[in-house]
């Protein structure tokens, strides 16, 4: 079992995530294919030691549990796992301290990919 970042995070990449993860396993792409992986950060599902500490700390609500990923994000969990196969693509992200979204930003991002929770 991982955690999955599902497509709340495209495009806002914050790295709260990162500062608390134990074991570096949150990474961002910086390969050529942003069709295939875009820009939001990934989990790597055979590093992930299932803590949670991550998904508290996401101010756009974008980690959840494998198993509680909402079906209108279903598409990200094997999105996650695919990142797996060209990792050198892919480097540990960084911590980097964005200013955190108003609630009225979460929401609209919530809206603009269809899930309501």
């Amino acid at each position: 079992m991982t955690y999955i970042i599902t497509r709340l995070c495209r495009d806002c990449l914050d790295t709260g995530c990162v500062a608390v993860c134990p074991v570096d396993c949150i990474y961002k792409y910086v390969g050529d294919d942003n069709e295939q992986f875009p820009a939001q950060l990934y989990i790597h599902p055979d590093e992930c030691i299932d803590c949670g500490a991550c998904e508290p700390e996401c101010p756009w609500q974008a980690i959840f549990e494998e198993v509680a990923v909402p079906d209108v994000f279903a598409e990200d969990t094997p999105l996650n796992y695919a990142m797996v196969d060209p990792i050198d693509d892919f480097e540990v992200a960084v911590h980097e301290k964005p200013e955190n979204p108003s609630a009225e930003e979460i929401q609209a991002n919530k809206e603009k990919w269809g899930w309501d929770g």
